[in-house]
């Protein structure tokens, strides 16, 4: 394989991270079929409308506003186009996938063409502060060229008064389900604000529903949040002022959305969280109790990948998650940061855990779950981190050798204790993360698979547009022929050639061809859970048929009491 090729094929096992510029990104922009939708009520000409009070229910906390701008500015919002992009983590792909659904199941076009869209939705990330940079310049280039602007994901929820942000709607992280009534209003030149914490029980939830229409980015994988926020409070993280604290989601409603996805031609399948280890703490259920429930409705030859777990919440759960992670219908893969290999850096950072112990969750799971893959996360130059510090960093990565590490600069995030901090000189920032990218580059953990065969599932398309990915076992990435037949499906390969990111693999001319989802995926484009007889598409019309009724009921109710006092007073 050529060097060309390998520079542009970034290991992406995992996009819980930043999702670089080398990053699988979409190919295909969404199309769908326009769906007829009420007209929204005129909004009445008033200079300022606070209605931050006016919407609240038992089960949600909100923090919503509507400010009406110039009613000038109105244009019919019924079938307008809405450019979505998104910066950052997996979970903030899958909400990005559930605003685009609830729009086009309400009418509108969603378009990748930016310059033909009317309403640019920027969904956004906070982890660090080139991702945040992006993310503010496309606001510029949006408001330059007249497009109505729509923020959503961790920034705006973490600093919804940034100057940057005035005047503009924003989406709470929270809120993905309001996402209409926000494009909506803003169409008609409001700007609209909704925030605030779902709740169950008086409890935190994981958010908005899983059972709300999506566009899938890619139709063959369902990335599934099963809880947002965390138990952590590092010092560096600007995450935990967006996302909270820990929200997980009720299994059997995890378990729901599997079995949907399936029934809709997926055949992979991503948990995702702020910290999927964590999941189930606030509810009383654990991870490996949710996983014994999913794989039981993972048909043969499909999959399930982990999300990333730090350190402390799987070290209570190592026996089962190694049971679970041998399983033939999950990935044996896990993403694991962290993030520094000296245990005074891991404290400033308050990690909550040693490198012993990182060490223990390593060598536990290799041991009891033969090849499996494990990736993990560097911070370089965090404020308190001597040269001796960073040595053991390297003595760390050099003892494992992991087949992909994601190596991070230290950004100072506004907000977070570690910003206050002395920070290191940015030359020997650059020098560390120099000295541990080059040692990254400098082995290959393919280099010793030729001749070897793996049955892998394909679902993804290489950079280049040369070749299709599909993922052994081990989550591992093999570069196979681009043939149509070939995409969702599994198959045999014998591996030809090696890179650093991949692997190379012919078709073994004996091997099936299978597709083992239990249905044909749904087209690039097409909104999960519409159209099919069931699922949200048929509870929102449902929600709009009972509102119907009651307010007919009510109308009823009034006449009557109205004859009675005329009758009673005659």
């Amino acid at each position: 394989m050529t060097g060309d090729l390998c520079d542009n094929l970034v290991y992406t096992d995992d996009i819980e991270d930043i999702i670089g510029e080398n990053d699988v990104k979409p190919k295909e922009r969404y199309k769908n079929k326009p769906v007829p939708v009420p007209k929204s009520r005129k909004v009445k000409k008033k200079n300022v409308i606070n209605n931050g009070s006016i919407i609240s229910t038992e089960k949600e906390d909100k923090k919503n506003s509507v400010t009406s701008g110039d009613e000038g500015n109105f244009q019919d919002e019924s079938g307008a186009r809405v450019y979505v992009k998104t910066w950052g983590c997996a979970h903030n792909s899958s909400d990005s996938e559930y605003m685009a659904g609830q729009l086009a199941a309400q009418g509108y076009t969603i378009t990748q063409d930016k310059e033909e869209a009317s309403v640019w939705l920027l969904n956004s990330c906070t982890v660090k502060n080139p991702a945040e940079e992006h993310f503010k310049n496309e606001i510029n280039k949006g408001l330059q060229n007249d497009k109505k602007v729509v923020v959503a994901g961790c920034v705006p929820q973490g600093k919804q008064n940034s100057d940057y942000l005035k005047g503009l709607s924003m989406i709470g992280v929270q809120q993905i389900d309001r996402v209409v009534e926000v494009v909506e209003e803003t169409i008609k030149g409001n700007s609209v604000k909704m925030f605030g914490t779902k709740r169950e029980q008086g409890k935190k939830s994981g958010g908005a529903k899983l059972d709300l229409p999506k566009i899938r980015r890619n139709p063959l994988v369902e990335i599934i949040a099963i809880n947002t926020g965390c138990l952590n409070q590092c010092t560096y993280c600007k995450t935990k002022h967006a996302r909270g604290e820990l929200g997980s989601y009720a299994p059997e409603e995890i378990v729901a959305r599997a079995e949907q996805s399936f029934r809709e031609g997926v055949c992979e399948i991503w948990l995702t969280s702020e910290d999927t280890g964590a999941y189930g703490r606030d509810i009383g259920t654990s991870l490996p109790e949710l996983l014994r429930d999913l794989v039981k409705v993972i048909p043969e030859g499909c999959r399930l990948r982990l999300g990333m777990t730090n350190p402390p919440y799987i070290l209570d759960h190592l026996e089962e998650m190694a049971e679970i992670l041998n399983h033939d219908r999950v990935y044996s893969f896990l993403h694991v940061p962290v993030q520094a290999g000296s245990d005074a850096v891991l404290l400033d950072m308050k990690r909550e855990y040693t490198v012993a112990q990182f060490e223990q969750v390593v060598d536990t799971l290799t041991e009891k779950v033969p090849g499996i893959t494990i990736i993990t996360d560097i911070i370089a130059g965090f404020p308190t981190e001597t040269p001796e510090d960073f040595q053991d960093t390297m003595k760390l990565i050099k003892k494992y050798n992991f087949p992909s590490l994601f190596i991070n600069q230290f950004f100072p995030r506004p907000g977070t204790p570690a910003a206050k901090m002395k920070r290191i000189p940015t030359q020997e920032v650059k020098e560390r993360t120099r000295e541990l990218t080059e040692y990254f580059r400098s082995y290959k953990p393919y280099e010793d698979r030729l001749g070897q065969v793996y049955t892998v599932l394909c679902t993804e398309v290489s950079h280049d547009n040369q070749y299709y990915v599909a993922h052994n076992q081990f989550y591992e990435q093999v570069l196979v022929p681009k043939r149509p037949e070939l995409m969702g499906k599994m198959f045999s390969v014998r591996i030809v050639d090696s890179c650093k990111f991949s692997m190379t693999g012919e078709l073994l001319q004996e091997s099936a061809v299978v597709r083992p989802a239990p249905a044909d995926p749904l087209l690039q484009g097409q909104v999960s859970g519409v159209g099919s007889g069931s699922g949200s598409g048929v509870l929102m019309n449902r929600d709009k048929s009972q509102m119907f009724v009651t307010s007919f009921l009510v109308l009823i109710l009034a006449a009557v009491a109205r004859m009675i006092y005329l009758f009673w007073n005659w």
